[in-house]
């Protein structure tokens, strides 16, 4: 097995974020090593990863010449943007060739909020078409690869964010998650990856208008104190009344936990290999003085077919609204056979469409109930182990992708019909040697017990690395 690794003796180093804050403040590197240093390794890496999509290495540099232009707390350190959010003067093309790029007029919502971190973008990630795969494997770009082995995938859809801070070309990546595309690619690659509370963070424009918000952005970190420290900076920008703050979480949670075990989905049972590394994950638990109980799923069957059909419904909304949303060279001949299988669906289907965005809206009470016994689960963040590249391809047959998706990404989903906080940790590792996440949930608005569980298990069974 050969891993991609981009680590070496520069700027960068092995450092995390936090790492690199330390060292700009110590005067023992400038933003622009740093920035410079990325940038070679992106050059580096990518021709094996195909993880860039759109190249802003000038814009960077620019933004590490200005002394402390944002004046956040990572000014000077690099990172990405997935290509699913609106970025000044850089086009936002969501995966796929269906429409001409265009430069960006203005900043999203989230963008602002990401860049007041002080976090310096180095340009866009590749992702996978609107975000419906779970893998990203354009048909003209080519697939986003696995560092850790590149005949697998990474994941998706933030699939070029994770191989990018798995691979060390940058610590930390912004990434998004309509129904895991946060946790998905920080299980293949090895990384922390959490979904935040609904609404814990602002939505770009097509984000804000759906009839159910199922997408939250966040980041992909390769440590714990990474995702905590971009949480608690960006609630500086962006203020979420309506929940509790998280504040500054900088270390293991003192709590012993009631922690309810569950390695079936509302499809089926995980594969026996997830269901043995959760049980094990599960044991170190135990060890660590929480209480784990296995419970069956309290989520009915009939959760997968409504949120297929609100899936199938964003993407008619696309698809249909194409041309008025992206102008007149919009050719929904250029979109992949998942998200026209998608649309058709959809099209037959519409007048369930209401009361299955209802029911997914409701779903939040099956885990506000079960709050009342536990305080958090824990379950496999996927099915089975990471796929080879080609498993998931967007070129297939509709239904040949659609069946080995719903079997392959089961877990995720729920958090994102209930709003609840969601993290993948890297806690395990399958036979054929990579990665594999164990997800813990909570109900809304605890995402700071989430990562004082995160921690503890961090500091309990260190996560794997690529080597340098």
């Amino acid at each position: 097995m050969t891993r991609i690794s981009a680590f070496g003796d520069d700027a960068l180093g092995t450092h995390d974020a936090v790492g690199l804050v330390d060292a700009l403040r110590a005067g023992e590197v400038s933003a622009t090593e740093l920035v410079e240093a990325a940038i070679a390794r992106t050059e580096a890496v990518d021709p094996q990863l195909n993880g860039l999509v759109h190249e802003a290495f000038d814009h960077a540099r620019r933004r590490a010449g200005v002394p402390r232009p944002y004046g956040g707390y990572f000014d000077g350190v690099p990172s990405f943007i997935k290509d699913n959010v609106a970025v000044q003067g850089w086009p936002t093309m969501q995966g796929t060739d269906a429409w001409q790029p265009r430069p960006m007029r203005a900043d999203g919502a989230f963008t602002r909020a990401f860049l007041s971190t002080g976090l310096i973008p180095l340009g866009k990630t590749q992702m996978s078409e609107f975000g419906f795969n779970a893998v990203a494997e354009h048909p003209r770009l080519g697939p986003v690869r696995n560092p850790w082995n590149p005949e697998y995938t990474a994941g998706a859809s933030s699939s070029g964010s994770g191989a990018f801070v798995a691979a060390g070309v940058v610590p930390i990546a912004h990434a998004n998650d309509g129904g895991g595309s946060i946790r998905i690619p920080a299980a293949c690659n090895g990384l922390v990856g959490l979904k935040p509370t609904r609404g814990r963070l602002p939505w770009d424009g097509e984000h804000a208008q759906m009839p159910l918000h199922i997408v939250e952005n966040g980041v992909v970190s390769r440590t714990v104190r990474d995702t905590a420290a971009f949480l608690r900076e960006a609630e500086r920008a962006f203020r979420n009344p309506k929940l509790p703050a998280i504040g500054d979480v900088t270390h293991p949670g003192e709590e012993r936990l009631r922690i309810a075990l569950c390695t079936k989905s509302v499809v089926s049972e995980a594969s026996p290999e997830m269901r043995e590394l959760t049980l094990k994950t599960a044991a170190l638990l135990e060890e660590l003085g929480h209480k784990v109980t296995e419970i069956e799923n309290p989520v009915t069957p009939r959760f997968k077919d409504d949120f297929l059909l609100y899936w199938s419904f964003l993407a008619f909304a696309t698809v249909r609204g194409g041309r008025r949303a992206k102008g007149p060279s919009f050719d929904r001949t250029k979109l992949d056979n998942l998200t026209l299988g998608l649309d058709r669906i959809a099209a037959r289907n519409l007048h369930k469409v209401p009361v299955a965005i209802a029911r997914l809206a409701a779903s939040g009470r099956i885990t506000a109930r079960l709050s009342d016994t536990y305080d958090a689960v824990l379950m496999p963040t996927l099915s089975d182990a990471t796929p080879r590249i080609g498993h998931l391809d967007p070129t297939a047959p509709y239904e040949q992708i659609m069946d080995r998706l719903i079997d392959w990404v089961a877990f995720t989903p729920l958090q994102n019909a209930t709003g609840d906080p969601a993290i993948s940790l890297p806690l395990a590792q399958s036979a054929s040697g990579l990665p594999v996440g164990m997800m813990f949930s909570t109900v809304r608005g605890q995402e700071a017990r989430l990562l004082g569980l995160a921690y503890e298990l961090e500091e309990a069974h260190p996560f794997p690395r690529i080597a340098v």
